[in-house]
C-alpha cells in the first residue's frame, strides 16, 4: 500500500473548519462514515474537502453543504436575529475515521 503524500497545513484550513458538530443526528451520521463539521459560511466544497484531508489526513469522498438561517428570538423585549450557520456533512473513504473527541494535531 501506497504511503499518501502528507499535506501542508495552512492556515486557511483552520478558518474554513470552524468546529466539530455533535448532536444526535450527527452521531446516527458518524456510523456511515460522516462527520458533519460548522464551517465558514463563504468556504465552497473543494476548500472545505482540502481543509479536512489536511488537518485530519483522511481521504473525502465527497461533501454535502447546507445554510441554517438564523431564527428571529427576542431579549428583554427587543427582537434579534441570529446568525446564519453553515454546516458540512463530510462523507470519509472507506475504513477511514475522525475522532472530533481529541485535540487536532
Amino acid at each position: 500500500m501506497a504511503k499518501k503524500e502528507a499535506t501542508t497545513v495552512d492556515n486557511r484550513h483552520y478558518d474554513v473548519v470552524v468546529a466539530p458538530v455533535i448532536t444526535e443526528k450527527s452521531t446516527l451520521l458518524s456510523e456511515n462514515n460522516a462527520v458533519v463539521f460548522k464551517v465558514a459560511n463563504d468556504a465552497s466544497k473543494p476548500e472545505i474537502k482540502a481543509a479536512v484531508e489536511a488537518i485530519w489526513g483522511v481521504t473525502v469522498k465527497s461533501v454535502n453543504t447546507l445554510v441554517a438561517k438564523g431564527k428571529t428570538k427576542r431579549w428583554k423585549g427587543k427582537p434579534y436575529t441570529r446568525s446564519d450557520v453553515k454546516k458540512a456533512i463530510v462523507r470519509l473513504a472507506d475504513g477511514q475515521s475522525i475522532d472530533i473527541t481529541e485535540g487536532v494535531r
